[in-house]
């Protein structure tokens, strides 16, 4: 135990020094290359790692927080890195599962592994029982440098505010531990495996059979160690193999869309990083939902407020949009409903004209604008929008990214196929 406490304080320590060369090196660009805030930042928080790109992808998908040219700039933040040796993965499961002998958990793991991130690296293998597995294993001193970092970041922000003075680190504390939170959850596969399960429970509650998620196996997952039954298929991303292989790959779309939308309404918490690589479309046609490290949640009031939202905007009713986005935000001064209405009908009657639906199939970047502006007619009126909104409409953008490569020919959102407004209360999810 002792040497675990000092060698997590060597690591807080080296991780220090680290992050200051890093720092030293972005002074020094900035003032022989002269590169925007923005891009500077973004460059920087990718040279820094792991807690520094969750954090960029925290400003891309909270524009309510961040100016509109950082939120942009951060939509590519990347999150890759290279593979650690499969002697390190060995040693992980060692001691993840001591005093129980490996052979007789797993009867062959790949050493080359399937993908590499900056919190872990993912591997295939198989259980002596026969089952095909993916084990999901974290990278070495991945919390000691989280905690590490975000202590730097107290103050680094601070410093930051004086000599940016664009960036809005209002209630700086709030936001750090808001990160905090969601980090320390994603470094946790014990909450994983819960969202999972979690998942797998909803469809079986709503019979859903096009679509699925892994099975855990409980008895091999540690906080470090995750072990996930292994689906077969090919990533949405594998835009070429889905036409070839789908009947209709806009029903694909829409199934998942569908099982989706139906996870809003009756889980503790919605998959939000649901990018098309976290989709597969499986060898027997089902939709398969992977990686639910990074989870949302909406409080009842606030799920409801985005569907009778989704549903004002088909009908054009800015009124009632407004009434709803009052209902999703938070405020501490009295809103005149009739003046919010009147904004909120300006920013979006130039841009539906005569077609409610135009919104919905408009390209992404035109989304990310609108919903910025939308964030920002709030703002204006004193209204707060909980982050997991913003979550909420990058999913939107994801899926409309989707459906243009997919279903380039198809209005998606006018399909009848399409449920987005659900029928069941939000007081029937799961506990």
């Amino acid at each position: 135990m002792k040497n675990r406490i000092w060698l997590d304080g060597l690591r807080s320590v080296a991780r220090v020094g680290e992050t200051a060369v890093i720092a030293a090196r972005a002074g020094i660009k900035y003032a022989t290359e002269k590169p925007s805030h923005a891009k500077l930042m973004r460059e920087t928080f990718e040279s820094l790692g792991a807690t520094y790109i969750k954090l960029g992808q925290f400003i891309a998908s909270t524009p309510s927080l961040f100016p509109r040219e950082y939120v942009e700039e951060f939509q590519g933040c990347l999150d890759q890195t290279v593979s650690l040796p499969f002697s390190y993965v060995q040693g992980v499961l060692a001691s993840e599962f001591a005093g129980r002998n490996l052979n007789e958990i797993f009867a062959s793991i790949d050493e080359k592994p399937l993908a590499s991130a900056s919190i872990a690296q993912v591997h295939a293998a198989r259980l002596v029982s026969g089952e095909d597995v993916v084990i999901k294993v974290q990278k070495p001193g991945v919390e000691t440098i989280l905690h590490t970092d975000l202590n730097v970041l107290h103050w680094a922000t601070k410093l930051l505010e004086k000599a940016v003075p664009k960036v809005k680190f209002a209630s700086l504390a709030d936001i750090v531990d808001e990160i905090k939170t969601r980090m320390v959850r994603e470094v946790d596969f014990i909450e994983e495996a819960q969202n999972l399960d979690d998942f797998v429970a909803y469809l079986n509650l709503t019979r859903n059979q096009i679509a699925t998620a892994p099975k855990v196996y409980h008895q091999y997952s540690t906080r470090r160690v995750l072990t996930m039954q292994r689906l077969y298929g090919v990533p949405l991303t594998d835009f070429d193999v889905v036409k070839k292989v789908a009947k209709d790959p806009a029903q694909v779309l829409i199934s998942a869309m569908n099982t989706w939308f139906g996870s809003l309404m009756l889980c503790k918490s919605f998959h939000a990083d649901l990018h098309a690589g976290n989709l597969m479309l499986l060898e027997d046609g089902r939709i398969g939902f992977i990686d639910f490290g990074i989870v949302g949640q909406l409080k009842p009031e606030v799920w409801t407020a985005c569907i009778a939202f989704m549903d004002a905007l088909q009908k054009t009713d800015y009124t009632l949009m407004a009434e709803n986005m009052l209902k999703m935000g938070m405020t501490s001064q009295q809103i005149d409903i009739a003046v919010l209405a009147a904004d909120v009908e300006r920013l979006f009657s130039g841009v539906l004209m005569a077609d409610p639906q135009q919104i919905l199939t408009s390209n992404p970047s035109d989304m990310n604008d609108i919903m910025m502006d939308m964030v920002a007619v709030g703002e204006r009126h004193g209204i707060r929008f909980p982050r997991d909104f913003a979550l909420l409409f990058k999913q939107m953008l994801y899926f409309d990214r989707f459906m243009r490569v997919l279903a380039p020919y198809t209005d998606i959102y006018a399909d009848q196929r399409l449920h987005m407004v659900q029928n069941a209360e939000p007081g029937l999810r799961l506990h």
